[in-house]
């Protein structure tokens, strides 16, 4: 299927690695042109390298912190016209609700709320004036299904949530859609770090907690991150117009619920 979005231009955030890296090389195949962001220079030029020699698409690396107003301004600089957004940061620290700080909280709710709301507010009259935007959230399948060590990540990204349920119905008249994509358990370095945390705290090892989690999902594995991005790329297709202000959960069949 063409997606038709070639020579579309979109913004990815925390494309050095793990899901962002997925979902840039996904749209990369579309024939998108890419800047991608992430906070370490050699990594994300590495990644924009390695994502144009597969795809022969031109790829910008920019090396900032997205959630900052220096780096989306940095990150808007050059790419000033944005069809499409893939707001992806990495989640805050695992841990007990007991132990965090006012400040750890605000970090939490900059990183994983604050910092996708303001790249929407500076991109999506743009795309409203173009007659066409696809803003894509990468948040967690906690949204869902809450997971106890991940307080910060469940509180600031259900924030986040709430905030798209009534953006993207405002926007949607205009060919702009806003939707959530819930990741469940992938195989990246976070997860890994997850899952170590979880072993910790439960005296396991590392392996027997690896295969506690799997035995969770009704596939009987991890999510590869290739998967996740193919569904991002959908969601930012000419076919996935009339789609927004959805939670995509992609788990596996992990959650138990009918809906």
């Amino acid at each position: 299927m063409d997606f038709g979005i070639a020579g579309r231009k979109a913004i990815v955030g925390g494309a050095s690695a793990g899901l962002g890296k997925a979902c840039a090389l996904s749209l990369a195949r579309e024939g998108v042109e890419l800047t991608i962001v992430a906070r370490t220079k050699a990594n994300i030029e590495a990644a924009a390298r390695e994502i144009s020699t597969i795809t022969g698409v031109r790829v910008t690396p920019v090396a900032a912190d997205i959630n900052s107003d220096e780096g989306r301004a940095a990150t808007l600089k050059a790419c000033p016209a944005p069809d499409i957004i893939v707001n992806n940061s990495g989640g805050p620290p695992t841990g007990n609700f007991r132990d965090w700080d006012r400040a750890t909280w605000l970090e939490a709710l900059h990183n994983n709320m604050l910092g996708a709301i303001f790249m929407i507010k500076e991109t999506v009259d743009g795309m409203i004036e173009r007659k066409f935007g696809r803003i894509v959230n990468i948040t967690s399948s906690a949204v869902k299904a809450p997971i106890s060590i991940l307080g910060l990540s469940n509180s600031a990204r259900a924030g986040l949530t709430g905030f798209v349920a009534g953006t993207s119905r405002e926007v949607a008249r205009h060919n702009v859609t806003i939707n959530n994509i819930l990741p469940g358990d992938f195989n990246t370095e976070r997860h890994q770090a997850n899952t170590q945390t979880m072993a910790k705290l439960q005296n396991r090892s590392y392996e027997e907690m690896k295969t506690i989690r799997m035995a969770a999902v009704a596939a009987g594995r991890f999510g590869e991150p290739a998967e996740l991005g193919d569904l991002c790329a959908y969601l930012c297709s000419v076919q996935a117009g009339f789609i927004t202000g959805q939670n995509l959960l992609i788990d596996g069949g992990k959650y138990p619920g009918t809906f």
